[in-house]
């Protein structure tokens, strides 16, 4: 597992070249795109071109051959330039994983080559009103009638429903056997009958918007299943354990941008005839966030290298870990960032204060970090549950 330690000089040079794209746009693109309302589609079309968004992706469908771990490299990078790709985590590393590992070969021709390629795009959909964290809480289920399925429910905070050619909605079937609910995967394309969606309103400035999404009595072909109807919960955190990894990664891109932002000017910015940067009330911030943002990067790694070698317990664990420690860097490197430029921290020219707002989503999405704090104090130190 050293490879997990010491990135290999294939990795380094995706990260070279994804940063020379990235530094292609930047984060006046990014900005001046969420100003005009648009959508990253330009640099979201290269990047594919490039091979970029499915380097994780089989490479028989046009993918990489890589893993979650050259995914997360080319997330991260894309972030630090300022120009980060939030449907990197939906798309190739959720939806393209599950399809990957447990859809049919139909489904892997229908989407893969597009997943990869950029010129298709997936939402997922699994949070609802009344069950966040609980998946096991679930109302949106699915019927059978025929060889049909009939899926009926809400979803909440649904990423960029409006671009996306599908949603991959986590639904609950009954078990025939046992008359419990089991949660499934359905393919469900964006013009669907009775599949409607309603924009929630963001204090959040990104390109990618949030959907709630309605489904009723939304009839689906057989076909729509992803997977094993009873492999359903395997197949989730399949795709659950890719979306930590890549949260992780788009929060330390993020953390470094502000550091780095933060760097420069603490570098040039003159006070009493020395750069402010020679105090070490600002250096040892600045030195403490970057070392925060390299320690969650080295369990980021852990946590790809782990999932790619098919340890999906192993990477459960590190994945939610890895997360955890990216969103808490992100935090503490966004807030010292702004801190140091004063109130240049807080204007629209140095634009560091809309990573406030940003800096958060990590803390509290996919999972928050109760969840993740649940997760360890009762699956790695093994002490009692409280629910």
């Amino acid at each position: 597992m050293s490879h997990a330690i010491v990135e290999t000089e294939q990795h380094r040079d995706l990260r070279a070249a994804v940063a020379a794209l990235g530094a292609r746009y930047g984060r006046e693109y990014f900005t001046s795109v969420v100003r005009d309302g648009k959508h990253t589609d330009e640099l979201w079309a290269e990047a594919g071109k490039l091979g970029y968004l499915g380097v994780n992706l089989p490479e028989e469908y046009g993918g990489g051959g890589g893993g979650i771990t050259e995914l997360a490299i080319v997330l991260e990078e894309l972030g630090a330039a300022g120009s980060p790709l939030l449907m990197m985590v939906v798309s190739p590393a959720i939806c393209g994983t599950v399809i990957a590992r447990f859809g049919t070969d139909a489904q892997k021709r229908a989407w893969l080559p597009g997943l990869a390629a950029g010129t298709t795009k997936m939402a997922f959909g699994i949070t609802e009103p009344d069950a966040g964290s609980n998946s096991h809480r679930l109302t949106t289920t699915a019927c059978r009638d025929g060889d049909d399925w009939v899926l009926t429910g809400r979803k909440v905070f649904v990423s960029g429903v409006d671009v996306a050619d599908a949603t991959l909605v986590v639904g609950r079937t009954e078990d025939a056997r046992t008359g419990r609910l089991k949660p499934c995967l359905f393919i469900v394309g964006r013009d669907t009958p009775g599949f409607s969606r309603r924009r929630i309103a963001m204090e959040l400035a990104a390109p990618e918007k949030q959907f709630e999404l309605v489904l009723d009595d939304v009839r689906l072909p057989s076909d729509a299943l992803v997977g094993d109807e009873d492999a359903g919960l395997l197949q989730l955190f399949a795709g659950l354990n890719p979306e930590r990894v890549m949260t992780a990664a788009f929060a330390i891109g993020m953390g470094r941008y502000a550091v780095a932002r933060a760097v420069d000017y603490a570098r040039t910015r003159e006070v009493w005839d020395r750069p402010i940067g020679a105090h070490q009330a600002i250096a040892h911030p600045l030195a403490q966030a970057h070392i925060e943002l390299e320690l969650a990067r080295l369990m980021t790694q852990k946590a790809a290298a782990l999932y790619d070698a098919g340890d999906d317990a192993g990477a459960g664990e590190a994945a939610n870990m890895a997360k955890y420690a990216a969103g808490e860097a992100a935090v503490h490197a966004v807030d010292q960032a702004v801190h140091t430029l004063g109130g240049n921290g807080l204007t629209s020219e140095y634009g560091l204060a809309s990573l406030i707002t940003a800096a958060r989503v990590a803390r509290v999405a996919p999972v928050s970090r109760e969840m993740i704090l649940n997760y360890v104090s009762h699956q790695t130190l093994g002490l009692p549950k409280s629910y």
